[in-house]
């Protein structure tokens, strides 16, 4: 088991720098003006974010509102008597109530959940791996697909959420593995 975490620990510490590297070499060694194709980009993702801007305000004024009105701790409420005995801390609701809505206030959930439980408790662990390897499902499907002008996305949702699913199952598995 060493060996693997050796293994891990070397990917994590490089695959940043290879591929801020990388990508640019790979650019050059086939002629691309990498600067040009960089700034052109660039201008792109600032024309977008002004495009999605409207819907972004509406997704975190809407997720403000379901905060503020109590409605999730409601929700967690109701929830935890089902996921306590699948081993999901009912600390960790709120974090899985949220992330489909808005990454940003995942993130403040998970904040709150780090100070309230300890940052090593296996609650705060498992709020940090859902986080990453989860999406936020309904943020996408607003501020994205109504970006470019998607309207028929029926089957988008029911997979996005059962892609969540796969992700929280997942992340209670590898916290389990590797929480020591």
């Amino acid at each position: 088991m060493d060996a693997f975490y050796a293994a891990v620990d070397l990917v994590s510490r490089w695959a940043i720098p290879i591929f801020l590297v990388g990508v640019p070499a790979v650019g050059l060694a086939r002629g691309v003006n990498v600067y040009a194709a960089f700034v052109e980009g660039a201008k792109e993702g600032f024309h977008v974010a002004i495009r999605i801007l409207p819907w972004l305000v509406a997704i975190l004024a809407a997720v403000g509102a379901f905060r503020g009105a109590g409605a999730m701790d409601l929700l967690a409420s109701w929830l935890s008597p089902v996921l306590e005995p699948l081993g999901i801390p009912a600390a960790v609701l709120p974090m899985m109530i949220v992330r489909p809505l808005s990454g940003s206030g995942a993130t403040g959930v998970l904040g709150d959940l780090i100070r309230n439980e300890g940052v090593d408790s296996f609650a705060a662990r498992l709020g940090a791996v859902m986080a990453g390897s989860t999406e936020t499902t309904f943020y996408v499907l607003a501020v994205y697909f109504g970006a470019v002008g998607v309207t028929r996305y029926r089957h988008a949702i029911p997979a996005a959420l059962f892609a969540d699913l796969v992700g929280y199952a997942a992340s209670i598995a590898a916290v389990r593995l590797f929480h020591s």
